[in-house]
């Protein structure tokens, strides 16, 4: 007799609880930094925005906002064509080669895109900061798992890409399956028992610091009438041919301007963003201000057709110039500005009926530029607490991930630019 009990296997087990208090020690430690990450951005808008208000940049002076984003660029363009080239690859793309590679994530990058990040955001860019905090994220859990040398590398960087998820949105389980989703890592439970916990471990110390009400507390008035489904049948296809040209913008921008230096390609994307905030200034920055009111109904139809267009644009320069932030935020603003606009067309506007059009606009979106329906579906329940939102969630991100995937042939937005060879900003 050996003393094991029948099927035990000692060495594999001891493996996987080693794994398991990384992911914990990775979930907090990924947390705290991304939270920190967003404490900087948000301190420093405070600092400068009338009256304190975050993302009130369209209480800034016409000029101020076309200057402000082109300053922004010229400092970063500056900053990085003084950094080493390797350095200079961050975001949500250079996390998904590395994976891909079996290699680990660099420290001076996490660094490089911590203050790169924060810098684009705070000038006005339209950028969000959870691009960026899924790097910092994971590379916290690529650079943890050195310490315990585990096997599987790609464990605790998922670890910290799942924690930062979570904390950034107070949605552990779309933190889980954008892991699996959108950086391709395959699910066994010895693997992903780690991945739950630093997940389960960001959503909490994201509670403690924001609060544990859902991000959008819209009022519903109950479930989408029947009746009504047909509309969500048109708001999918809608958000995945603008998602199809969405990829396919920025995929053309990077291919063509490959060979420009940081300071052209950066200023460019700032006097892109400069100008089109002098007609929509609600585009400038992560624009979660601007979302919020169009799930209010704070905006009239003319308003929400440009944000529409205007973000749409901006990004695509930003992201496509290489600009160090990230893209979600603005996929469900865009998302959101289109489920609006159906929305006021639909209902009239001031019902309570029409906050189901922004939402499920804004998840349609994002899943279709992600490929990560499920991601997508997980995060409209978590970021509202409304399940009666599973239905028309679902048929509007069906809807939209087939025509961007099928239809048009389009991959998701990360793994195209991974075919490109170049980093998501």
């Amino acid at each position: 007799m050996t003393g094991h009990g029948v099927g035990t296997h000692p060495a594999r087990d001891s493996r996987t609880l080693a794994a398991i208090l990384g992911g914990l020690a990775t979930g907090g430690l990924a947390a705290g930094l991304v939270l920190g990450f967003r404490w900087v951005v948000e301190r420093t808008q405070a600092g400068f925005l009338p009256g304190g208000e975050l993302g009130a940049y369209e209480a800034l002076p016409p000029w101020l906002r076309l200057i402000l984003p082109i300053l922004g660029g010229l400092v970063l363009g500056a900053a990085f064509s003084r950094f080493p080239r390797r350095y200079t690859d961050v975001g949500i793309v250079h996390v998904l080669k590395r994976l891909r590679e079996g290699h680990r994530l660099p420290a001076p990058n996490l660094l490089t895109q911590f203050l790169a990040g924060s810098t684009a955001i705070v000038a006005g860019l339209s950028v969000d900061r959870e691009g960026p905090g899924v790097h910092i994220g994971a590379a916290v859990g690529s650079l943890f798992g050195r310490l315990i040398d585990l096997p599987d590398r790609a464990t605790l960087t998922a670890c910290g890409a799942a924690a930062s998820i979570a904390a950034a949105f107070n949605t552990p389980l779309a933190g889980i399956l954008f892991v699996m989703e959108v950086l391709e890592v395959r699910y066994t439970p010895e693997r992903f028992l780690p991945v739950m916990l630093a997940s389960a471990t960001g959503a909490v110390l994201g509670r403690l610091a924001y609060g544990s009400n859902p991000a959008f507390a819209v009022p519903l008035p109950g479930p989408l009438p029947l009746a009504a489904l047909g509309w969500m049948l048109l708001l999918g296809p809608l958000a995945g041919l603008i998602a199809g040209g969405f990829i396919a913008l920025i995929e053309y921008l990077q291919a063509r301007t490959t060979d420009w230096g940081f300071p052209t390609a950066f200023t460019l994307a700032g006097a892109v963003t400069g100008l089109l905030a002098l007609g929509a200034p609600q585009i400038m920055g992560i624009s979660y201000d601007t979302l919020t009111r169009i799930l209010a109904q704070g905006l009239p139809l003319g308003v929400l057709l440009t944000v529409l267009a205007a973000k749409f644009a901006a990004t695509a320069a930003c992201i496509g110039l290489r600009v160090p932030g990230g893209l979600i935020g603005p996929s469900l603003v865009i998302g959101g500005a289109l489920g609006g606009t159906l929305g006021v067309l639909v209902t009239g506007g001031g019902t309570a009926a029409y906050a189901f059009y922004p939402l499920a606009g804004m998840m349609a979106m994002m899943g279709a530029t992600l490929q990560a329906p499920l991601a997508a579906l997980s995060a409209l329940l978590e970021l509202t607490g409304r399940v009666e939102l599973i239905l028309p969630g679902t048929l509007s991100i069906l809807g939209a991930d087939l025509v961007s995937r099928i239809l048009l042939g389009r991959e998701s937005v990360f793994a195209t630019l991974a075919g490109l060879g170049q980093g998501e900003r």
